[in-house]
């Protein structure tokens, strides 16, 4: 249900509050207009963002905040930085932007990661969170998106504030970026990071047990159940198997692993594949359907 609103069939669309066009197609939400992507340098530094609608954005937390005795809660508020960057300018500009006008990008940047600030300082102020859901997609399928050098030197800092307001608040710190970020898991590191989040166990440097071996003492690894081949296609049986491994060598010497798919589960996907993957972790089918009905309760 990404930016919070649920289309129930294709072709069906919405603007959000930064003026971002979304387009519900095959099963997902997708960008269908980039608010800067025609608009000249002078025009895009005079786009305003959402500060008026922070209050709005961050009380979709209080339902949540009900459950807070039996869940642990956490705010998103990625994207932060340059994939805010993207969803308003479009990735083929602002990688151009990056490359050509690398100050216009810079000060682009800078002002989404602010937003993102003021996001989680409303959060952290106004609610007892659990953790802080940081996020910036920088990954591909083979690699970065954008050199690590650019990220240490555009990104990376701004991340930084973000990871440091939530630390200063005493929260749990969890950053999402899918594909192929390997380079810079050592920097996140150093960042102080506690959680990250999907480990696209198929995209080059991503194998979850290597991983393990490596960082598995100063970080908590989120996901790595493959969305990509795994649990769109494969049996249950499989499913469950591969699962069950994966927990194993996650869990080894001292456990900090939480069990997630590697994205969002596709919508091909079996039923029973996805309750394979939980009865791998020991939780039954019933139990799901026992959960289900008590959130939708909760909601109704």
């Amino acid at each position: 249900a990404m930016e919070a609103i649920v289309h129930q069939r294709d072709g069906e669309s919405h603007v959000d509050e930064w003026g971002i066009e979304w387009t519900r197609m095959e099963g997902f939400n997708q960008i269908t207009n980039y608010p800067l992507s025609d608009n000249d340098f002078n025009m895009m530094l005079d786009y305003h963002f959402p500060y008026d609608h922070v209050d709005h954005l961050v009380a979709r937390m209080q339902p949540l905040m009900e459950l807070a005795d039996r869940y642990f809660i956490g705010c998103d508020v990625s994207p932060c930085a340059f994939e805010m960057y993207w969803r308003l300018r479009g990735i083929e500009n602002s990688f151009i932007d990056m490359a050509a006008s690398p100050g216009v990008a810079a000060e682009m940047i800078l002002r989404c990661a602010d937003f993102a600030y003021s996001l989680s300082e409303a959060a952290c102020q106004r609610y007892p969170i659990d953790w802080l859901w940081t996020g910036d997609d920088v990954g591909g399928q083979t690699g970065m998106t954008i050199s690590p050098v650019v990220w240490r030197e555009m990104v990376k800092p701004h991340l930084q504030r973000l990871f440091d307001l939530g630390k200063s608040h005493g929260k749990i710190v969890a950053f999402h970026s899918c594909g192929s970020i390997r380079p810079i898991i050592p920097d996140l590191v150093d960042m102080g990071l506690d959680v990250l989040n999907p480990i696209q166990c198929n995209c080059t440097g991503m194998d979850p047990l290597e991983l393990k071996v490596e960082f598995g003492k100063h970080l908590t690894f989120m996901g790595g159940v493959d969305t990509q081949d795994l649990l769109p296609r494969g049996t249950a049986a499989r499913v469950f198997t591969e699962t069950r491994k994966l927990i194993d060598g996650m869990m080894s010497d001292g456990g900090g692993y939480i069990l997630a798919a590697s994205h969002t589960v596709p919508p091909e996907t079996p039923d029973d594949n996805i309750f394979a993957m939980y009865a791998a972790a020991g939780l039954s089918k019933e139990e799901i359907f026992d959960r289900a009905a008590t959130i939708r309760q909760h909601n109704s």
